[in-house]
């Protein structure tokens, strides 16, 4: 009977972590929704661009990893039958998360072609064309 009652928590997402989860996501959600808004109002950093900057390899796969840990929850979530609006805000987090990796590699690739192409004298129009075909497939 005991096993039966632990299943239901679980399903109905009555679990004993669902509030502290729940203000987890959410700020997951905001700290994802403000970082792009910063990039989007503000501009990327210009001295974090460069791909090969240690700085931002160091922040994108620090990234990386959050989102990983992100997956692996929703994975023990879907697991134990937690709360299906749970889930779903989880998920949230991970895709703004997963969008704020995204643009910063899209700053770098941009940077990085028209450095390139300044530095070499070329137009820029080739790589900004490849740039928005890149950035097509992001969005």
């Amino acid at each position: 009977m005991r096993a039966k009652q632990n299943h239901a928590h679980k399903k109905n997402g009555t679990g004993h972590n669902n509030h502290n989860d729940q203000e987890h996501f959410n700020q997951e959600i905001a700290a994802g929704q403000s970082g792009i808004n910063d990039i989007l109002v503000n501009g990327p950093d210009p001295n974090a661009l460069l791909e090969r900057d240690p700085t931002t390899i160091k922040e994108v796969l620090s990234r990386l990893k959050k989102i990983e840990g992100q997956v692996r929850g929703v994975q023990k979530m879907v697991q134990d039958y937690r709360s299906c609006g749970d889930i779903v805000i989880q998920l949230a987090a991970i895709k703004a998360a997963i969008n704020r990796v995204g643009i910063t590699m899209l700053g770098c690739h941009l940077a990085d072609h028209i450095k390139n192409d300044l530095d070499q004298g070329r137009d820029i129009k080739k790589s900004l064309s490849e740039f928005m075909d890149i950035f097509k497939k992001f969005s």
